[in-house]
């Protein structure tokens, strides 16, 4: 029997994707899908990091000198005495002990050590594929723009964590921790549709229903964004009840709608962010439906379905999350949830 790296070369001498050479197309595509599976674990640490409150503990950005941790006493209390000059610890955290300190530092710093880590993966099997002419051309155009990303990911990480050393910040700004969360999909969504495309298989679905599944990653990227707000605002420690929020299915106006600023109520307003998160749901929920229902029948009805199963387990996970009061194992369970099912929506859509 041919093994599976044979069946896949005559795919691609059938197929070929320009730019790949189908001899090492195999080997690309496990280095992307390694890659996916470290962005799916840089999300979770990231959230373990926010939920734990220890995004804001290292104040500096120093991308080669930060891959260090302190190393003696002497170097723990510098660091500690440049959280202790930061407005989350003056304004909530005052008196913490070092222990404690400790404790939210090694969050924050195996969150970035991580990223250091994605990113030389990144770099050097970007490197390797391109000198041994695995990549040519725009394929590797297109997986250089991804480590561009990467690299964007990195900025856009700190200037979140900026965003909460201002004075009389206690935690990063919502729109800015959605926007890193935003672009961290961004680039999983990337790996992922590269690595089925560099399979070189065409898919077998209607165009039609192709589409819509393009839309469903749109959709499902949207309600995460509107998940982000909701983490960034902690909207979820309010309202923990479901199906209603204080008592009615929409809550009144006057609490929707608490800024001055109408725009600023979808952000930093616990109520109306909630309430768009739970719409959003709502939303996404009926259109996976709709769209396994329309596709019975044809080549795509199971991968369908087994969506519209993930989307429902999410949803009930979110639910859990909520009556639960967003205790750390539901809440980084709800995160990784998320990923999983915008990967496999991802994933569906560029099967085709």
């Amino acid at each position: 029997m041919p093994t599976k790296q044979v069946k896949d070369a005559a795919v691609l001498a059938t197929n070929p994707v320009p730019g790949l050479d189908p001899a090492r197309a195999a080997a690309v595509r496990r280095w992307l899908w390694i890659m996916v599976g470290m962005v799916f674990i840089m999300v979770v640490v990231g959230g373990a990091t926010r939920l734990t409150g220890s995004g804001l503990s290292i104040t500096e950005w120093n991308p080669v000198r930060g891959a260090i941790p302190p190393l003696n006493a002497e170097h723990w209390a510098r660091e500690f005495a440049l959280y202790k000059a930061s407005p989350q610890y003056k304004l909530l955290n005052e008196g913490m002990s070092l222990g404690e300190f400790q404790f939210i530092y090694w969050w924050e710093w195996g969150h970035r050590q991580w990223g250091r880590l994605i990113g030389m993966v990144m770099l050097f099997g970007f490197l390797w594929f391109w000198l041994t002419k695995a990549l040519r051309g725009w394929t590797a155009a297109a997986v250089f723009s991804l480590g561009l990303l990467l690299g964007l990911q990195g900025a856009i990480g700190w200037i979140m964590v900026a965003s909460g050393l201002k004075p009389g910040m206690i935690a990063v700004a919502p729109v800015k921790l959605t926007l890193h969360l935003t672009f961290a999909c961004f680039f999983l969504i990337g790996l992922i549709v590269a690595a089925v495309r560099f399979r070189g298989a065409a898919g077998s679905g209607e165009a039609g229903l192709v589409r819509a599944a393009r839309w469903l990653v749109v959709a499902l990227l949207v309600q995460i964004a509107l998940g982000g707000l909701v983490a960034g605002s902690k909207a979820g420690l309010t309202y923990n009840t479901w199906p209603l929020m204080d008592g009615a299915l929409v809550p009144a106006a006057s609490k929707l709608f608490v800024m001055p600023n109408f725009w600023e109520n979808f952000v930093d307003n616990p109520t109306l962010v909630q309430f768009n998160h739970r719409l959003g749901a709502y939303i996404v929920l009926a259109l996976v439906f709709w769209h396994a229902w329309a596709a019975r029948g044809t080549a795509l009805a199971r991968r369908a379905w087994h969506l519209f199963a993930l989307v429902g387990a999410q949803a009930v996970l979110g639910v859990v999350t909520l009556l639960l009061v967003v205790p750390l194992w539901a809440g980084l369970a709800h995160q990784a949830m998320a990923l999983a099912v915008l990967a496999y929506a991802t994933l569906h859509a560029a099967r085709g």
